[in-house]
């Protein structure tokens, strides 16, 4: 490891151990109104009246005709309303807000409100509906001949469901005005989109806008998109009441209307040749849900992603997002990939299967490798290291031994073991990053020497803090102590871009790396001095069209390698992990705790995405809306998980360093579900694959 990679103690948990961390909810409240949503409770219908209870002084009621700009909600498409229009598109769906001095007496109030509806007939099953939001294909080499000429081709469906994210906070703002200008701060990821957002439904300029980010308690993409609309409605509700108002969600209200991981369905055809996969046809449909929120680019990713790691000569992939009365499902930490690699992963298992050969071989046998083209006819152009990854975690695990041993098992208790390996791609798709991010970033000295670091980016524990504050220091040969960084805020802070994409430390690190090598090439003691530096698009890329998916999709690819050991009891289906084991190379540690920690952190959210958490939907209405009956791992839970890094220098990136923190929670899903398969000898086609899932398997094949 190199220096930089020593770990040091996060600047944030001094406050948090203490408990002198403001958050959105510990932030004074004097003076400010509390604000209730009024939610749709039917999942498609025209608003045919609201009927409001008698409010007393001091409140109001807040809907779609006091948007003093644009009723939309400015993403990547402007199709969510900052109120619902005529009509309502899925059960939560926010009408209108009330607000007033006393909490209490806001909810009671709100629970007052009468809807009346005109029925309209919803779609809750994507394959059902006829709406199609986005619709994607790409092409390589020549599939028909592949299949024409095939020994044998293997045809499979692959399905995953939602997820919740889960955070330890929910989603909450707060918003007021002052000098004329609107400030909104809270649990927040991308305080720019927040900003634009604003100054689209405020109809106001830049200027009249102000962003700022409290101490966040998690968001794994919960809080990319969410708080766009949230702050469009309490920012609404502060300019009409002429007061500050608060809006922090209780956790029924975060599960039911916030946004999810969107459920999956995909069908895998494969071409075999003299025992090699020469050819996939791929059908990727995600349910996007009521609007569109982050669905092009969730989706854009998982078609890239389909065809796994593997060189695959031929292939012809098609994805669509669909609409359905569903809540909207949007961004979370793999951004798309776990749907895909998932399905791939689990049908180059039963591919092998099929074909009499143990699926690791047949994985390894097929892997792409430096100089090879990617899926969408980019280049591999630097180190796919999985295979000596692959090698580390069966070494760690006893893979082969155990994998042998658990063929064929009866009795109560049977053991499972099952190995993943996946990627996933650095920054924003293709060109994204030079011709729509467009990312600043600035360090400013004062006459002292302290350096403060001026990003837009945002600390939500993962610890990207410590990761700056140790890039310039490292550069400057500093003290981590002269550093200055603190939650950003949109009057100070230039855009450099969301944190999203494991983007963060690889772009904008890259970027606060080259201006502390211009500071101190240009450094005069006991002046204040400024530094900006501005996004470069690498040269070595292959250019990407996004309408013919062709070319580089991502300058570089961060790798992973899973493997799962499982024990069921027949007698309950209860599923245990015995044993997790991953291998992940995300360049050069900024941080190696950290990174370990984000590594350990995002697999035990994979491991779950497999075999625990499931959302139980019943046209429309989330039912399991409480910690008590969605399940998450907990401690009890858990083995100790090994982790290993596997470094492969990334020269684009800081010191090295390539993007993690989506990187953990792609590959532990469909391991999961390989050792299940081991361990009930057997294939399967669906995560999350739950106690009850066992017994219904079980009573189906008389075991």
């Amino acid at each position: 490891m190199k220096s930089i990679s020593r770990s040091i103690p996060k600047k944030d948990h001094g406050e948090k151990m203490r408990g002198q961390a403001m958050y959105v909810c510990d932030c004074p409240t004097e003076g400010i109104l509390f604000g209730r949503m009024v939610r749709s409770s039917v999942p498609r219908a025209k608003v045919a009246n609201v009927k409001l209870p008698t409010l007393p002084d001091g409140y109001c009621y807040v809907d779609k005709n006091d948007v003093p700009g644009t009723n939309e909600v400015l993403m990547i498409v402007q199709d969510t309303p900052v109120f619902a229009g005529e009509t309502v598109e899925h059960i939560g769906d926010p009408i209108g807000l009330l607000c007033g001095p006393d909490e209490r007496e806001v909810l009671r109030l709100a629970g007052e409100v009468e809807i009346e509806y005109e029925m309209l007939e919803p779609t809750f099953d994507a394959r059902e509906s006829d709406v199609v939001f986005f619709d994607y294909a790409y092409e390589k080499g020549n599939t028909a001949a592949a299949f024409a000429q095939a020994d044998h081709i293997f045809e499979e469906d692959f399905e995953t469901g939602l997820q919740e994210h889960m955070c330890m906070e929910t989603n909450g703002l707060i918003a007021g005005s002052s000098d004329g200008k609107i400030h909104v701060h809270g649990s927040l990821q991308c305080p720019y989109y927040v900003h634009k957002a604003l100054v689209h439904a405020l109809g106001c300029r830049p200027e009249d806008v102000s962003v700022a980010q409290d101490v966040i308690g998690g968001a794994f993409g919960a809080k990319e998109d969410y708080p766009s609309i949230l702050a469009c409605q309490v920012a609404v509700a502060a300019h009409k009441a002429g007061k500050p108002v608060r809006v922090i969600f209780d956790r029924k209200e975060d599960i039911e209307c916030t946004s999810k991981r969107h459920p999956s369905f995909c069908n895998y055809k494969v071409a075999v040749k003299d025992g090699k996969v020469t050819a996939m046809e791929i059908e990727v449909l995600y349910d996007a849900g009521a609007y569109t929120t982050m669905s092009p680019v969730v989706l854009q990713r998982g078609i890239i992603g389909a065809p796994g790691i593997y060189n695959v000569p031929n292939l012809k992939v098609h994805g669509q997002s669909r609409k359905t009365n569903n809540v909207p499902n949007g961004a979370f930490r793999g951004f798309g990939g776990p749907q895909t690699f998932f399905a791939v992963e689990m049908m180059m298992e039963h591919v092998a299967k099929n074909l009499g050969l143990e699926p690791v071989d047949f994985k390894l046998a097929h892997l792409a490798k430096q100089g090879d083209s990617t899926s969408t006819g980019g280049k591999y152009h630097f180190p796919v290291p999985i295979a000596p990854m692959v090698d580390a975690v069966l070494k760690a695990s006893d893979y082969r031994a155990k994998r042998a041993a658990y063929q064929n098992q009866t009795g109560r208790y049977r053991k499972g073991i099952g190995l993943s390996a996946v990627f996933h791609g650095g920054g924003f798709t293709g060109s994204a990053e030079r011709d729509l991010l467009k990312s600043v970033a600035r360090l400013h000295k004062d006459k002292d020497g302290n350096v403060e670091i001026l990003t837009a980016n945002t600390d939500m524990g993962q610890g990207l803090f410590v990761a700056f504050t140790k890039i310039v220091a490292e550069t400057l040969d500093l003290p981590h102590d002269k550093i200055i960084l603190t939650m950003p805020n949109t009057d100070r802070v230039p855009n450099s871009g969301p944190t999203v994409a494991s983007r963060s430390v690889m772009v904008v690190g890259e970027l606060i790396r080259r201006a502390a090598v211009r500071l101190k090439d240009e450094w005069k003691d006991g002046e204040e001095q400024t530094v900006t530096e501005h996004y470069k698009h690498p040269e070595f890329m292959i250019p990407f069209d996004i309408k013919t998916f062709s070319g580089d999709a991502y300058p570089t690819y961060s790798w992973a390698v899973n493997a799962v050991e499982v024990e069921i009891d027949t007698y309950t289906g209860a599923i245990k992990l015995v044993g997790g084991w991953g291998s992940f190379d995300a360049g050069t540690p900024i941080d190696e705790n950290i990174l370990r920690g984000q590594m350990e952190g995002g697999f035990v959210q994979s491991l779950s995405y497999g075999m625990m958490e499931k959302i139980t939907a019943e046209k429309g209405k989330i039912r399991n809306n409480t910690f008590s009956d969605y399940m998450i791992p907990t401690a009890m839970d858990l083995p100790k998980l090994e982790i290993l890094l596997h470094v492969e220098d990334y020269p684009g990136g800081p010191f090295g360093a390539k993007g993690g923190g989506e990187l953990p929670h792609v590959g532990g899903a469909p391991a999961t579900i390989a050792a299940i398969e081991n361990a009930l000898d057997t294939k399967l086609g669906k995560a999350p694959f739950l106690p009850e899932d066992v017994m219904n398997h079980l009573r189906e094949v008389n075991r």
